[in-house]
């Protein structure tokens, strides 16, 4: 496996910012809640994604999936970081966590003892856990050896 890259105040920073760029592009016509991610993996390269709805709702992705299986069809399997704003109707007023199903797919694809969430409104505005802290007692891919 490759080295992980570290992530200081700068890469947060770059995460949340290119977070916040990707969210202008959110189609979120029936919730009004428009998402925005970026994914760092070990790679170094930054993949970013948003919430697409679906009138029939489960054909509805979020934005972190839609940046993670970016990444995954480029190649990426590390995931090291993810930052993630939101809101309604644009606004990011309060901090935006993943669902769970996106925290599942962040196992599959990251440390959880060590991939970071930024969960953000600005890049000097943010909360920070680990994938751990937010999915305690997961089920990941080494629960199936």
């Amino acid at each position: 496996m490759k080295k992980a890259v570290d992530i200081d105040n700068e890469m947060k920073a770059e995460l949340i910012s290119r977070a916040i760029g990707a969210q202008k592009y959110s189609f979120a016509p029936y919730s009004r809640y428009n998402v925005g991610a970026a994914a760092l993996f070990d790679s170094g390269e930054i993949y970013t994604g948003v919430n697409v709805e679906s009138a029939s709702f489960s054909g509805t992705i979020c934005a972190e999936r839609n940046a993670i299986f970016s990444a995954v069809a480029e190649g990426e399997r590390r995931l090291i970081a993810i930052a993630i704003v939101g809101g309604t109707d644009f606004a990011r007023e309060e901090y935006c966590v993943p669902c769970g199903a996106c925290r599942q797919v962040m196992r599959d694809f990251a440390d959880k003892d060590n991939m970071i969430i930024l969960s953000a409104k600005e890049p000097d505005d943010y909360l920070e856990h680990t994938l751990d802290e937010m999915l305690p007692f997961s089920f990941g891919p080494e629960s199936l050896d």
